[in-house]
C-alpha cells in the first residue's frame, strides 16, 4: 500500500464518509414508482458536476457558452475542479457534489461535465431519497452510466444519456437536447439518412425483426457490465436494453455481454438496440494484424449473443461516443422497431 492510498484511506475512512455522506439502504423501487423531472426552459441554472475525471476551468467555460445559447445558467458544483489522481477529488468530494445539486433549489437540471472513470465509487454514498424528493434532469453518457442507471434503480427518477459538458454541442446534438429536455416531445428517434448509399456510418443494421415496447434501460456496456452483481441496477424484466461503447476490441465487447448473459439480465429483456462502438472495428484490426490473429467481427458478436433470445434486436443507432447523437430517457417507455431501426418514444420524459 503507498503512503498515498494510506494517506486517502486515512481521510476519507468509512467513519468520515458515514458521517459527510448518509448511506441509504433502499430497496430498488417498482416501475410503479417512476418519476419524471421537469422540463427545461430559458433562464434556467444548469448545476455542472465533474463524478468522474478531472476537469479545468476552461471546460467550464466552454460549457457555459454553450449553454448560455441555449438561455440556460451554470452553476459549477463546490469541488468540481478538485483533483484526486485522475478523479475529480475524492468519492466524497464527488458525491458531495451530486447530493448538492439536487438539494439546491436554484437548479433546475445538472449536467455531467465528462466521463472517465469514478461515478462506480460514488453511488454508495448518494442520498436517493433527497434526490426522489427534488426530481431534476440528470445528463451525461460514457461513466455517468453508472450514475443513470444507478439514479433510476434506486429513486424511480428518470434520467438522460446524452451529452457531456465536453461533447459537441453541434446542431443535431443540441437539437435532440431541445425535443426531449425542453419540449417533452413523444417522437419517433431515427438515424441520419445520407445521400451517399456508399457510407457505412451510422448504418442500421436488423439482427432480429419485430417490435418491442418496455421501459428504455441501459448505457456504457464496460460501465454496465462493471455493475453486474450490485444493487445498483434495475429490474431487468421486459426492459429495452441499449448498449454503446468506445475504444473496446471486439473480443473484449463478447467478454462483456457474456457477462451480462451470464448474469440473467439479457434473457429477461423484451428489445435490444446497440448504439456505436468508436474506434473498435479499427482496434480490432489493429490488433489482429499485429499478431496475426482471427477476430469475430461486431457483427457476429451481437447476433451471437441477441438472436438466440427471440426478441427484436438492432444495432447502428446514433447513441455513444460521436458527434451526432440522441438524447434518449433511461427510464421512458418506448417501443422499437428493428426493421426500421427506430427508437419511439412513447409518453415525455419530463413534466
Amino acid at each position: 500500500m503507498t503512503q498515498n492510498r494510506r494517506n486517502f484511506l486515512a481521510t476519507f475512512g468509512l467513519v468520515t464518509i458515514a458521517t459527510q455522506l448518509p448511506l441509504i439502504a433502499q430497496e430498488n423501487l417498482s416501475p410503479n414508482s417512476i418519476l419524471k423531472p421537469p422540463r427545461l426552459k430559458a433562464g434556467d441554472t444548469v448545476g455542472l458536476i465533474a463524478p468522474a475525471g478531472y476537469i479545468g476551468q476552461k471546460d467550464i467555460e466552454d460549457t457555459k457558452q454553450v449553454l448560455a445559447k441555449l438561455g440556460l445558467k451554470v452553476k459549477p458544483g463546490a469541488n468540481v475542479l478538485k483533483r484526486y489522481g485522475y478523479l475529480a477529488g475524492s468519492d466524497a468530494n464527488r458525491a458531495a457534489d451530486v447530493n448538492a445539486m439536487f438539494a439546491d433549489s436554484s437548479v433546475q437540471a445538472i449536467l455531467a461535465m465528462k466521463g472517465g472513470w469514478g461515478c462506480n465509487r460514488i453511488l454508495p454514498l448518494l442520498d436517493y431519497s433527497l434526490i426522489r424528493s427534488n426530481p431534476k434532469i440528470i445528463l451525461g453518457l460514457s461513466d455517468i452510466t453508472s450514475l443513470l442507471v444507478g439514479i433510476y434503480a434506486k429513486s424511480g427518477l428518470v434520467t438522460f444519456h446524452g451529452p457531456t459538458g465536453q461533447s459537441s454541442w453541434n446542431p443535431f446534438t443540441v437539437d435532440y437536447v431541445k425535443r426531449v429536455l425542453f419540449n417533452g416531445e413523444a417522437f419517433t428517434l431515427q438515424n441520419i439518412k445520407t445521400n451517399n448509399s456508399s457510407t457505412t456510418q451510422y448504418r442500421m443494421e436488423t439482427i432480429a425483426p419485430g417490435k418491442a415496447r418496455g421501459k428504455l434501460v441501459g448505457g456504457n456496456l464496460s460501465v454496465l457490465s462493471a455493475m453486474v452483481g450490485s444493487d445498483y441496477l434495475p429490474a431487468w424484466k421486459d426492459t429495452i436494453l441499449f448498449l454503446e461503447d468506445i475504444g473496446e476490441e471486439v473480443y473484449r465487447i463478447d467478454r462483456m455481454l457474456t457477462q451480462l448473459k451470464l448474469a440473467g439480465i439479457l434473457e429477461q429483456v423484451a428489445g435490444f438496440v446497440f448504439g456505436q462502438c468508436t474506434d473498435c472495428d479499427r482496434l480490432t484490426r489493429e490488433s489482429t494484424q499485429k499478431d496475426g490473429q482471427v477476430s469475430l467481427t461486431l457483427a457476429q458478436v451481437l447476433r451471437d449473443h441477441t438472436q438466440p433470445l427471440g426478441i427484436p434486436a438492432w444495432s447502428g443507432s446514433m447513441i455513444g461516443h460521436i458527434k451526432d447523437k440522441f438524447t434518449i430517457p433511461v427510464g421512458g417507455e418506448v417501443e422499437i422497431d428493428a426493421n426500421k431501426g427506430t427508437i419511439q418514444l412513447l409518453e415525455s420524459a419530463v413534466t
